[in-house]
């Protein structure tokens, strides 16, 4: 993979080259093990993020919000044992997808005042934490809404033409992944809300939704996008902390929020694909995160876990953010053998885990 960037009246040239084949791989009981095959003599030279908590490797530190990962003990198996704000206690989704790309290491927040160039022609996360496809969910904790991450990319656009000019930037743009993490908070939490709850049912919030996330998907294809990766909704009910509040004295999985999720996911799957028709030079891709977290989540010791009822930070059971306490003695000493991180996110070894298998599945779609 190669990355040309004209700087100036010169030319930069960086040059990435990975050797790669296609080849297929069985299932991994250590998902740390696995490895991932990209197309070969493919350029990308960019990844770019939007969405929720999932994938914001920060953003939301620098803004009014109480969604905020950058406290210990989140990021304690980061590099430097940093808490960033990523809401893990390592690398996030994002990162791993521009790492399996060989592109970087690290995916940064779009709102980090100390990005480089070289950061913003490599990619950046727009995400923010408690965001959602509805734009009350960010609204309720302050957080930017998915029209303040588009307002965001634009500026982005606007920056990268400052530095290398129109055609470079055309190329960029038109040639990185994009991917978009939304939807949970939707489901978990808005859609809770007498202001949701009292006037629409869940097939209509579903189909709003789903609205909302194509929507979405063709302003990211008016400003150039192409190659738009879009997670359907993972099993929520299985989440430790809906389990908690929804799932009865055994915490079993809720029944109602992961039909909720089915639901909407039966939904995105096909409107994506009509979308995709409807777009010329588009390469719009659903990814199942569904599948692979609840194979975690009711089979954990397959893929050399431990425990997937409850996180590793404090109980386990309701701790998300600022209830994740470094001073909490029942915080779990090793996270890789956790499915989750806290009663929300999960660690990086699952994250790994999914990455890996919405690559393996989903990465010739793109091209």
């Amino acid at each position: 993979m190669e990355v040309f960037l004209t700087i100036g009246s010169s030319l930069h040239l960086k040059s990435i080259s990975i050797l790669v084949s296609y080849m297929v791989i069985g299932s991994c009981l250590h998902v740390y093990e696995c490895a991932i095959a990209l197309p070969k003599n493919v350029r990308v030279p960019a990844v770019l993020v939007f969405g929720d908590s999932i994938v914001d490797p920060g953003n939301n530190d620098f803004i009014n919000t109480i969604s905020k990962a950058n406290f210990p003990p989140y990021g304690r198996d980061f590099e430097g044992g940093v808490a960033t704000g990523r809401y893990s206690n390592g690398k996030i989704p994002s990162d791993l997808i521009a790492e399996a790309a060989g592109i970087k290491e690290l995916v940064p927040a779009y709102l980090d005042p100390s990005l480089q160039i070289n950061d913003l022609l490599t990619g950046v996360s727009f995400a923010s934490g408690a965001a959602g496809y509805d734009p009350i969910s960010a609204t309720l904790a302050n957080a930017l809404s998915l029209e303040d991450q588009l307002r965001h990319f634009k500026e982005y656009i606007s920056k990268l033409k400052a530095a290398v000019g129109e055609n470079t930037t055309s190329a960029i743009i038109s040639q990185s992944l994009y991917f978009v993490f939304a939807g949970s908070n939707d489901i978990t939490n808005t859609f809770l809300l007498p202001i949701r709850r009292l006037q629409y049912n869940t097939s209509v919030y579903t189909s709003m939704l789903v609205n909302w996330a194509t929507e979405f998907v063709q302003e990211l294809y008016a400003l150039g996008a192409r190659r738009i990766g879009v997670t359907n909704l993972p099993p929520l009910g299985c989440l430790p902390s809906q389990r908690t509040l929804n799932g009865g004295l055994l915490r079993d999985c809720s029944a109602e929020e992961n039909e909720n999720a089915v639901i909407y996911n039966n939904k995105l799957c096909p409107e994506l694909k009509s979308l995709k028709q409807k777009l010329p030079g588009s390469r719009i891709v659903h990814l199942d995160v569904y599948t692979p977290l609840l194979n975690l989540i009711m089979n954990p010791s397959r893929y050399g876990f431990e425990v997937s009822n409850r996180g590793c930070c404090g109980s386990g059971k309701i701790e998300v953010i600022a209830l994740c306490s470094r001073f909490d003695i029942r915080t779990c000493t090793d996270a890789s053998k956790f499915v989750f991180w806290d009663s929300f996110h999960p660690t990086e070894t699952a994250y790994r885990y999914l990455v890996n298998y919405l690559l393996q599945r989903s990465l010739t779609e793109f091209y």
